[in-house]
């Protein structure tokens, strides 16, 4: 393999790992797998990192830091607030469903994080980034349908988490994407009843 910056050459390491993990879990990325998954040698990889668990820790924050917020569109009239919630459940369900290895993958490092000393912060750290990314989505349905959250758009946010990832694994399990459909629909509803018109819209 060509010389490459060891940056690049980590980041290469990180992405093979999260492809080794998504088809045969965390027991299958020993190293010589992720390096050969990569096309690299095991110099290589040391190279780049001291330790198998280095090279772990950044994987997981890695799949932290790629989480990406689906925000509402911004053509909605007032009044919308339960179609942008389940449009939104839709748009992450839909991603899921297009690359359910990855979340599978990401939910096998949630729980390897939690049983690894050391790593328990990124666990937390995986979650606090998963609620913040839904009470900004939440924060901005709200904003473009006139509606406001009657509780804490944390409070709120930590509850779409939760309805997430019932889903996730109930799909995972039994691909059956009518009964997902159908606890979308109830998630949206619930979460829904959690919020008001905003006064400006009573009238």
């Amino acid at each position: 393999m060509a010389r490459i910056p060891a940056t690049e050459r980590r980041e290469a390491l990180v992405l093979a790992a999260l492809r080794v993990v998504a088809a045969g879990g965390v027991s299958a990325a020993t190293t010589r797998a992720i390096v050969a998954e990569a096309g690299m040698s095991l110099a290589s990889f040391h190279y780049a990192f001291s330790s198998h668990a280095e090279l772990m820790t950044e994987l997981i924050a890695h799949v932290v830091a790629e989480e990406r917020v689906i925000l509402p569109p911004d053509t909605v009239t007032a009044g919308e607030l339960r179609d942008l919630v389940r449009g939104g459940l839709q748009r992450y369900f839909e991603s899921m469903r297009a690359d359910p290895g990855r979340e599978a993958a990401m939910m096998e490092l949630t729980h390897h994080a939690l049983r690894t000393p050391g790593l328990e912060g990124l666990a937390s750290e995986q979650y606090r980034r998963y609620t913040a990314l839904s009470a900004e989505a939440l924060e901005a349905a709200a904003r473009l349908s006139g509606w406001h959250w009657l509780r804490p758009v944390d409070e709120v946010a930590r509850l779409a988490v939760v309805f997430t990832d019932g889903v996730t694994i109930a799909w995972l399990v039994d691909h059956d994407e009518h009964q997902a459909e159908l606890l979308l629909d109830h998630a949206a509803d619930f979460l829904t009843s959690l919020a008001g018109r905003s006064s400006h819209d009573h009238g």
